[in-house]
């Protein structure tokens, strides 16, 4: 291993210097988009590379803030995609663990009002938070003639390509009362698409309720330490030492292995490149420090002529 620490601090880590990484880390925590797959396609490699390490006896573990669909949704694409040996116990999203804590730290005592499409529903319901089903208000409801329920103790924010002006405003609402729960799934600001498209993230909806509250929502996703905390809860000695986390993006996978103390590896493949992280790599701030990857690979595919050399 010592050949490989070595190298640590944004730093291109190939060949043998890999291959004694791989040695060394018995758990892999994986990022999805733009990690493993762009999409409905996967990475070349990546199929190969995830099912080798899981035959291999290392623990996998998926780590996405993507809430849109629930977990049993991931195994069927996972499948889909080539990653056959991946079972639904391995994958964390951030609804799924949203629904963890809502149930099992903030035990809610009341209904959850969502912001967010139905995968955030189907965790909650599979977790047996009862939560507020969304409703088809009339084209002239506003905020002034609808109805508020009494029964609101949280409010859950993550992705909606159906936000309202009128979801804004009922949770608003809601958050008035000190004790209603304000939480968010992640804070991602922006997904890329194709042809130099965005897609505004979860981050947006939620900044936009904090202005309108005046509160801070908790966010239970990367990079947030819960999601590794819903890991190590469920699966005996899991070790930080003994963790590599694999992202594409600094800010948010790369501070989520350093908010955990986990080593962390950035794949070119997504949305942050090699220049991101060395501009951050010379910022004196030690905020900026934290988004620096140990090790750096052009794609998870890199790994393979590892595995080669350890047959």
């Amino acid at each position: 291993m010592d050949g490989a620490m070595s190298l640590k601090g944004c730093r291109k880590i190939r060949g043998s210097q890999l291959r004694h990484l791989l040695e060394a880390k018995n758990f892999f925590l994986f990022d999805c988009d733009g990690v493993i797959w762009h999409g409905e396609k996967a990475i070349a490699g990546a199929p190969s590379v995830v099912n080798a390490l899981i035959r291999r006896g290392k623990s996998v573990f998926f780590v996405t803030n993507n809430s849109t669909r629930p977990r049993k949704n991931y195994v069927h694409k996972f499948c889909r995609l080539g990653f056959t040996d991946v079972h639904q116990e391995q994958i964390f999203s951030s609804s799924y663990c949203s629904a963890l804590y809502l149930r099992d730290v903030a035990k809610v005592q009341g209904k959850v009002f969502v912001i967010g499409c139905e995968g955030i529903r189907d965790e909650l319901r599979e977790a047996n938070v009862p939560y507020l089903e969304e409703v088809d208000e009339p084209p002239d409801a506003t905020i002034f003639n609808c109805a508020l329920s009494t029964d609101v103790k949280a409010v859950l924010v993550g992705h909606d390509d159906r936000f309202t002006f009128l979801k804004l405003a009922k949770a608003s609402c809601y958050l008035r009362d000190p004790d209603c729960l304000f939480l968010a799934t992640d804070n991602d600001p922006w997904h890329p698409l194709n042809d130099g498209r965005v897609l505004p993230g979860s981050g947006c909806l939620t900044a936009a309720l904090e202005v309108a509250t005046g509160r801070k929502a908790t966010v239970i996703g990367k990079p947030s330490r819960f999601m590794f905390e819903c890991i190590s809860s469920q699966f005996t000695g899991v070790d930080p030492a003994q963790c590599l986390m694999v992202g594409d993006r600094l800010e948010t996978d790369m501070l989520f292995g350093s908010n955990c103390g986990l080593d962390t590896m950035l794949t070119l493949t997504g949305v942050s490149q090699m220049e991101d992280a060395e501009v951050y790599s010379k910022s004196e701030q030690s905020t900026e420090q934290r988004f620096v990857p140990d090790y750096v690979v052009d794609t998870i595919a890199d790994f393979l002529p590892a595995f080669e050399e350890l047959n």
